[in-house]
C-alpha cells in the first residue's frame, strides 16, 4: 500500500484562544478533500496572555495529529515558527495564521503550484484586510526585502502563508541565532519560489498581535541579521551629504566673491547644515550600534526560543517509539 505525503501545519498563536479550533477544524476538512495526503498540525503558544494554551492541550489530548508546544516567554512570531519547524515531520511544510485571516482552506493552491517544481511557494493577496499602518509597514517589509537581498519583480512578493519542502525546512533551521527572519532564511536557501494569489479575510476577531515597536522590531532583524548593505547605505549618505557640503561651500564663496560681496555668514545656514550631518552621523552611529548589539547577544548565546512543554495524544511515532502525551524540558 501507498504511503500517503505528510503535510505538517505549522502555526504560531498568539490572542486566539477563540480562533484556534476554527482554523484547525478548516485545515482537517480540506486536507480530507483529497486523497494522498495526510498531516499534522503543530501549534505554537508564544506566551499568549489569554487560555489559548488550554485550548491547544485539550485538543493535543483527543486529536493525534495536533501538537501543542509552549513557549517560556514571547519570543515573537518567527521564532515561533522556527519552534514549530523543529518539531515537525512532513514532506511539505505550511505556514499560516492563526485568526482565520490566511484561508486555510485554499492551501492545496499552494502545494499544486509547489508540485511545478518550486521550492517554496507564497501566497498573494489581491486586496489586504488590514489597516493602513499595516499594509504600509508589508510594503515597506518588501521593499526591504527587495533591496537587501536585490530581488526584481512582483513575482517574489510574501506574506505569512507559504509552503515549502522539506529540506528548505531542514536549511532554515540550522539558523540557531536569537534573530529570525523568515524571508531571509527562505532568500538564503533558495531563489526558487513562486507566489499563488488567494483570498485575504477578516480576522475572525481581535486585531494584530504586532504592535509598531514589534514591526520596528521585525524590520531591524531584517536589515541587521543577513545583511550589510545598510552600512552601505551609510556610506553612500556620507559620500552623497560631503559631495553636497562641498559643492554648498563653492557656491558660498562664488557667491560672496563676484555677487554679494557684503554678504555676511549665516547662522540659520549654518546650524541647518549642521544638523542635518550631525542627524546623519547619529543615525549611522546607532545602526552600527544595532548590529555590535546583536553581534553580542548571539555571542552570549541568547536562545532563539525556550519550550517548556510539548503536547502530544498518545500515538505511535514514525520510528515506532510511543510518543508520550507531555514532554516537559
Amino acid at each position: 500500500m501507498e504511503k500517503n505525503t505528510l503535510l505538517s501545519f505549522v502555526i504560531p498563536c498568539y490572542r486566539s484562544q477563540n480562533t484556534i479550533l476554527k482554523v484547525v477544524d478548516e485545515i482537517e476538512r480540506t486536507v480530507k478533500t483529497r486523497d494522498g495526503y495526510d498531516y499534522e498540525i503543530i501549534l505554537v503558544n508564544d506566551c499568549s496572555p489569554d487560555n489559548v494554551w488550554s485550548v491547544i492541550s485539550d485538543l493535543a489530548k483527543k486529536n493525534d495529529h495536533v501538537t501543542g508546544i509552549d513557549l517560556a516567554k514571547n519570543f515573537g512570531q518567527h521564532s515561533a515558527l522556527l519552534a514549530g519547524y523543529n518539531n515537525c515531520n512532513g514532506e511539505f511544510v505550511i505556514s499560516l495564521d492563526d485568526d482565520g485571516q490566511t484561508p486555510a482552506d485554499e492551501f492545496y493552491k499552494l502545494l499544486d503550484e509547489l508540485n511545478k517544481g518550486y521550492d517554496v511557494v507564497y501566497a498573494t493577496y489581491g486586496e489586504v484586510h488590514q489597516n493602513v499602518i499595516r499594509k504600509l509597514g508589508s510594503k515597506f517589509a518588501k521593499a526591504m526585502s527587495d533591496y537587501m537581498f536585490d530581488i526584481k519583480g512582483e513575482k517574489r512578493q510574501g506574506s505569512s502563508y507559504y509552503i515549502a519542502r522539506k529540506f528548505i525546512i531542514e536549511e532554515m533551521i540550522k539558523y540557531k541565532n536569537p534573530y529570525p527572519y523568515m524571508a531571509g532564511l527562505v532568500l538564503r536557501a533558495t531563489r526558487n519560489i513562486s507566489v499563488v494569489p488567494v483570498t485575504h479575510r477578516d480576522r475572525l476577531e481581535g486585531r494584530s498581535g504586532y504592535s509598531f515597536k514589534g514591526l520596528v522590531n521585525l524590520w531591524l532583524n531584517g536589515f541587521t541579521a543577513f545583511s550589510v548593505k545598510p552600512l552601505r547605505l551609510g556610506s553612500y549618505v556620507g559620500f552623497f551629504t560631503a559631495a553636497a557640503g562641498i559643492l554648498y561651500t563653492i557656491y558660498i564663496i562664488i557667491k560672496k566673491l563676484f555677487f554679494h560681496p557684503e554678504m555676511e555668514a549665516g547662522w540659520s545656514s549654518t546650524v541647518s547644515i549642521m544638523m542635518v550631518i550631525g542627524g546623519v552621523i547619529m543615525i549611522m552611529l546607532g545602526l552600527i550600534g544595532e548590529y555590535i548589539g546583536r553581534i553580542y547577544i548571539c555571542i552570549n548565546n541568547s536562545p532563539q526560543y525556550v519550550i517548556r512543554e510539548i503536547r502530544r495524544s498518545e500515538k505511535e511515532a514514525p520510528n515506532g517509539e510511543q510518543l508520550n502525551k507531555t514532554d516537559k524540558l
